[in-house]
Formats: C-alpha cells, sequence, structure tokens
C-alpha cells in the first residue's frame, strides 16, 4: 500500500480541495514535486491527503503558508522540537487577540456612527458617509473660516 500512487485528481478529492490547490502548494514548496508516470500525469504518494488536511487545518486556524511549511518541517524533523512548535502556535494566538482588539475598535466606531445617525426623512447629511469622506463636510469648512 506504501508503493500506491493518486492522481492529481483523486488527491484533490480525497483532501477536499481542488487540483489548482494542490499545484499551488508544489510551486510554494508544501508538497514535494510528484513522480511522473511514463505519461508525464502527476502521481502522489498516499500521504499527501493527509499533507493536505493538516495544511488545510493550519490554515483555518490562522497560520500563513510559511508558518506551515515550518510546522511541517517540525513535524518531520526526527527530535521535533516542541518548544519551537509551541512558541508558533503562542505567537499565532497573541496575533489573533490583536486581531481581535482591531475588530473590537472597528465595532465599536461603526455602532458610534450608527447611533449618530438618524437617516429620517429628506435629510441630505449623512453623519456616516461625511465621516468616510476625507473632505469635510460643507458645514464644517464654513464654521473652520468663521472661528478664523
Amino acid at each position: 500500500m506504501k508503493n500506491e500512487a493518486l492522481s492529481i485528481g483523486m488527491v484533490a478529492l480525497q483532501a477536499g480541495v481542488n487540483v489548482q490547490t494542490l499545484r499551488y502548494y508544489e510551486r510554494r514548496g508544501l508538497l514535494a514535486e510528484p513522480r511522473r508516470s511514463d505519461a508525464g500525469r502527476r502521481q502522489y504518494p498516499v500521504e499527501t491527503v493527509r499533507r493536505i488536511r493538516f495544511i488545510k487545518r493550519a490554515q483555518d486556524l490562522g497560520f500563513t503558508l510559511k508558518e506551515i511549511a515550518e510546522l511541517i518541517a517540525l513535524r518531520e524533523a526526527p527530535g521535533r522540537e516542541r518548544a519551537r512548535v509551541r512558541h508558533l502556535a503562542a505567537a499565532k494566538l497573541a496575533d489573533v487577540d490583536e486581531k481581535i482588539g482591531r475588530l473590537r475598535a472597528i465595532r465599536k466606531a461603526v455602532a458610534t456612527l450608527l447611533e449618530s445617525c438618524a437617516c429620517r426623512g429628506q435629510a441630505l447629511e449623512c453623519p456616516i458617509l461625511e465621516a468616510l469622506d476625507d473632505e469635510p463636510a460643507e458645514d464644517e469648512r464654513r464654521r473652520s473660516r468663521g472661528a478664523r
């Protein structure tokens, strides 16, 4: 069974990805270039499906392809440097926490904009659009000219 080879289509199907994804992973060095049949078709080892699933799970957790390449190298290293794996996971957690903080700030800003929006009747001003515009509103320009 170890010598069994899978076509690119079969690997893609079993791993739940498309063929272009496999080719991309090859170009990025996440997959070794497979041997070719006499007809020139890719022949992947069965273990490739497991590696693709590993890559996809790592991506789902937010790891970049560069980080995943390092995880794969650590996974395949004879001594498995657990401390390095833990360090990568801790760095990812810190990154996620930072993103959550930024998202909370964005949420607060959008909620504030929504609270300031009346959007009733035929009012021409819209505080949301005004806040997103890089030009100050006409009223604000007049106010700043009058304050001089």
